[in-house]
């Protein structure tokens, strides 16, 4: 592997470990974006293939922390107010050091609670997490969200004023404070993950690394806070990430559930998450990560297609639109309904979700209107949606699928 190609790898898996920890060193997030990009500019100017550090994270915090101390420093000298910030970053005669072996797991936590404190509006608070957390752009932020890319910028803006204005603490809140968090933080970890496991853009439908930082940051979370929702989420995660494996060809083709290679499937991941399942489920409450984590254990169980129970998929799925209304949940409640009772009854549901305008902007909402118009014989209007379904995505093998899918229906006579 080139050195470009080290230091891309590199900055891919840990960039946003070391955003995270340079943000808790020099307490400003604009700061410490800059000193990232600094260090990684420093890095592909000074490493050669033979002094690439045993520890880049380590020697990327430290590089990043040594520059941003120098512009305070060189600015100080015409802004005498950037002298204490400087002292109180980097005093006189200390050594900026990270040890080899230092591992500072909570960093990543630290950067989630900072993006969901409560003083932070709730849509700015997602944004954020995608932007720092996933090291998504504000376009694609804006994909994922459907809205306007400026409104998204203007989201973070403003959540970072927020954070400066306020004095929002980089910090886990204590252990009595974590309850009344929890929930913000939860579904924040979940989106993280979901960029992960399907990533809104770009040329692979899997972000390994954010799936993998989203499942640390769960564990982490558990363990700080035995939650019954927490375990939810958690089992909902391993039981989706077991399946990475099958879920693309050798050629990085994208491959539906039904046609999955089940012996790919990560069994010890599937046996975790089924425990923790069946622990969120008998809880006292039963949540909408818990009811989630319901449906991903139906399909984690069945051995075959043939096998998936899909009208107890079709309950919990009713279960989980009473407590939590949501039109993305409905149409994956479609999906479960139409293997039930036929694509007819699937197709009803998506035409009355399409009425409204964020579904209407959602591809995988065309997409599955184009299969149950396939499946019905509808060539014409099927050739239609899946064409809308194109026009609107930005991931690359789904790209690729919905053009294969047109191409299959080029050779059927239009009526």
């Amino acid at each position: 592997m080139s050195l470009n190609a080290t230091i891309d790898d590199i900055y891919r898996n840990q960039s946003r470990r070391v955003l995270a920890t340079l943000i808790r060193l020099l307490g400003d997030f604009d700061r410490a974006e800059e000193a990232l990009h600094d260090a990684f500019m420093a890095a592909a100017q000074q490493w050669t293939p033979e002094t690439i550090p045993a520890n880049p994270y380590a020697w990327l915090v430290s590089t990043g922390r040594f520059r941003a101390i120098d512009h305070i420093r060189r600015r100080a000298r015409f802004d005498t107010s950037r002298a204490d910030i400087a002292d109180r970053l980097y005093p006189e005669g200390e050594i900026m050091e990270i040890a080899e072996n230092e591992e500072i797991e909570d960093d990543m936590l630290r950067l989630v609670f900072t993006c969901c404190h409560p003083l932070i509006p709730a849509e700015a608070q997602m944004a954020m997490a995608l932007r720092e957390v996933c090291g998504l752009t504000t376009e694609e932020i804006a994909h994922a969200f459907l809205v306007p890319a400026p409104t998204v910028a203007q989201r973070i803006v403003r959540a970072k004023n927020r954070i400066r204005a306020a004095h929002i603490p980089y910090e886990v809140p204590a252990r009595a404070e974590l309850p009344e968090r929890l929930a913000q933080v939860l579904h924040v970890i979940y989106l993280v993950f979901n960029e992960g496991y399907s990533a809104s853009s770009g040329a692979a439908i899997v972000r390994a690394d954010i799936a993998a930082e989203a499942i640390r940051l769960g564990r982490l979370l558990l363990t700080l806070l035995p939650d019954p929702e927490a375990a939810g989420l958690l089992a909902i995660m391993l039981l989706q990430d077991s399946r990475r494996s099958a879920r693309t060809s050798a050629s990085g083709d994208l491959v539906l559930l039904a046609e999955q290679d089940r012996t790919l499937w990560d069994t010890v991941k599937i046996d975790e998450g089924l425990a923790l399942a069946a622990e969120a489920m008998a809880a006292e409450s039963v949540g909408n990560y818990a009811l989630q984590a319901a449906i991903a254990a139906e399909h984690a169980r069945a051995a075959t297609p043939e096998e998936t129970n899909w009208r107890q998929i079709v309950t919990l799925y009713d279960l989980l639109l009473l407590a939590h209304p949501s039109p993305v949940i409905e149409l994956n409640r479609a999906v479960a309904v139409s293997m039930c009772q036929g694509p007819a009854a699937g197709l009803d549901i998506v035409d009355s979700l399409l009425g409204e305008e964020r579904m209407a902007r959602y591809h995988l909402a065309h997409a599955a209107r184009a299969d149950f118009l396939r499946q019905l014989g509808r060539t014409e209007e099927a050739r239609q949606s899946y064409e809308t379904a194109l026009s609107l995505c930005r991931q690359a093998p789904e790209q690729a699928f919905l053009r294969n899918r047109l191409a299959e229906l080029v050779s059927k006579p239009r009526p």
